[in-house]
């Protein structure tokens, strides 16, 4: 039995390119029928490690971020929804949105991995944040993603409050930082090569071939 291809996705739940990056990433291994032949694990990124309980506006964040212009925040929001669409997912911006903190979420990605749930809870709280206006700092929602992938909600939110969850996602987020990962979506093929962004599905293709032919 061959060993399986381990990605490796350095990603914040917060993160649009993140999602589109596994999108494309997910359509380019179900492209080339490998789905039994990968092995995807999520690893702890924080955009915003400093982000107070009640979060910042997504335009004001923006603007005070990367010095963006309301103007291109609305052409970067188009694009995103654009291409969101293309993948079968929703961006559904909003005047009010919030930008969160997001560490607690990366706790329960981390539980959910035991489990084997790590992807579908992903993929629930962007889901949540991105399409459902939904605030993937607060413990209710968390508590209602855990429960729509079959995770026992009580036994997951319970991490949130144990030391030792909590120092072993600094410490995933120290190591990958200490590898130079500065921006998400990193992701890494086997702990050797890494590409960073969303790419283009036919990218992933390549990686994904080059890799199953060795």
């Amino acid at each position: 039995m061959k060993e399986k291809i381990k990605i490796d996705i350095v990603s914040d739940v917060v993160c649009p390119w993140c999602t589109i990056g596994y999108k494309r990433l997910e359509k380019a291994i179900i492209e080339l029928g490998i789905q039994d032949q990968v092995a995807i694990e999520w690893q702890p990124f924080e955009l915003n490690p400093n982000m107070p309980t009640e979060g910042q506006n997504v335009t004001e964040h923006l603007t005070e971020k990367y010095g963006s212009t309301l103007e291109q925040q609305k052409e970067s929001k188009q694009n995103m929804t654009n291409v969101g669409k293309e993948l079968d997912f929703t961006f559904d911006y909003f005047d009010e949105m919030r930008m969160v903190n997001t560490f607690e979420a990366h706790i329960l990605l981390e539980y959910a991995k035991k489990f084997g749930k790590q992807t579908e809870l992903k993929m629930c709280l962007t889901t949540a944040f991105f399409s459902e206006r939904k605030d993937v700092s607060k413990r209710d929602v968390l508590k209602e993603a855990l429960q729509t992938v079959g995770l026992n909600a009580e036994e997951g939110l319970a991490q949130l409050d144990n030391d030792e969850a909590r120092k072993e996602i600094r410490s995933k987020q120290s190591y990958w930082k200490n590898l130079g990962v500065n921006s998400v979506p990193t992701i890494v093929f086997n702990k050797k090569s890494a590409v960073t962004g969303a790419q283009p599905i036919n990218t992933f293709k390549q990686v994904l071939s080059e890799l199953i032919a060795e």
